[in-house]
């Protein structure tokens, strides 16, 4: 199983579809909520740069935003 780890916020609407898409395919994540956990936002702007959500880590790759392609071609869905 991959590791996965998403970084959203309660009221983001584009972090409850990415979360109920991997959920749809059968993965498990780590959501860790960036409005409540200021050093992993801090961890997560250090990483990418980027403080918008949603963001996820796939096997430690960072993906920016519901960037389907590259999720589906991080996780081996077709």
């Amino acid at each position: 199983m991959p590791n996965i780890i998403v970084f959203s916020t309660p009221t983001c609407s584009w972090c409850k579809k990415l979360k109920s898409y991997l959920k749809s395919n059968g993965f498990t994540y780590k959501d860790i909520d960036v409005s409540r956990d200021s050093k992993a936002l801090a961890d997560m702007i250090r990483k990418t740069g980027q403080q918008g959500v949603p963001q996820s880590w796939i096997n430690n790759q960072a993906v920016i935003g519901f960037d389907k392609a590259k999720i589906d071609k991080l996780l081996g869905i077709k």
